[in-house]
């Protein structure tokens, strides 16, 4: 007998399947209750449904009420199209946000942090339909955790390393066909990114939620104030050559005062609060 549970979320899907909600509206983010489900609908699937700070507050709004509303059960997300659940936020609108000095930069992360807590943190269950694209700073969301196994023991050796240049050496000195090409990947990204994830990892095995966000929030600030940043999004968004230029351009030169300017705290009136 199936829990009383996923029966209640298949009734919601059925009933959203079947729902007169229009889509096609110029709301970019919808809102509506199904029995005791309150349904949130990412509605920008030209953009992949990449959310903007219009969205996150609206979202955050809505996420306030339902949670205080006891005819509200559950609350459910999903993504217009059938393409794009959700790609993120809108780096474009952030990027320009940034090189001009606005605002926006900052609100955006700040917003959307404080968003994601309260997801977190929410009295509520929220369940997210996750179907096609998604990702958050562009990293992939799948459900195909098979495609690992065959590597796992591999992974859990040679990214053992507490620093990227151990790294390195260890899919250098592997010499097998999966190593190389993992190397080869790697090799492409921004060392900086690269020395600031491997921390994130590894320091963030220890912090509660908020904690984590706090730092996140600091690194996205610091990143709107390093060449780096602007110079993936040109390559990969805007003239799409695939070819960034890095500084610096190898992980040998990313001295670790560099990294930990990174990390350092903000001016407290711009830290995150949450």
């Amino acid at each position: 007998m199936l829990p009383r549970s996923l029966i209640r979320l298949r009734v919601v899907i059925s009933h959203l399947r079947m729902a007169q909600m229009s889509t096609k509206s110029g709301e970019e983010i919808l809102f509506q209750t199904v029995n005791n489900t309150g349904v949130i609908t990412l509605n920008r699937p030209k953009a992949l449904n990449a959310l903007n700070l219009s969205m996150v507050r609206k979202m955050y709004a809505q996420m306030l009420r339902w949670e205080e509303d006891p005819s509200i059960g559950l609350v459910l997300i999903k993504g217009e199209g059938e393409k794009s659940f959700c790609a993120g936020g809108d780096i474009r609108a952030v990027t320009e946000a940034g090189r001009k000095g606005d605002q926006l930069a900052q609100d955006f992360f700040r917003e959307e942090y404080i968003l994601n807590h309260k997801i977190g943190v929410y009295k509520k269950p929220y369940v997210a339909l996750i179907d096609g694209i998604t990702m958050g700073g562009s990293t992939l969301d799948t459900d195909k955790d098979f495609v690992l196994k065959p590597h796992l023991e591999k992974i859990n050796k040679l990214f053992a390393g507490q620093t990227m240049e151990k790294i390195f050496d260890n899919l250098q000195n592997d010499k097998s066909e999966w190593a190389k090409k993992q190397l080869d990947i790697l090799k492409k990204m921004s060392p900086t990114s690269l020395k600031i994830t491997l921390r994130l990892l590894l320091e963030g095995k220890t912090r509660s939620l908020a904690e984590d966000l706090t730092v996140e929030y600091r690194l996205s600030q610091r990143c709107l104030e390093d060449r780096d940043f602007y110079e993936g999004v040109r390559a990969v968004l805007i003239d799409k050559d695939n070819n960034p230029q890095w500084n610096p351009a190898s992980i040998k030169d990313v001295s670790n005062s560099k990294i930990d300017w990174f990390f350092s705290p903000l001016d407290p009136k711009k830290e995150l609060v949450l």
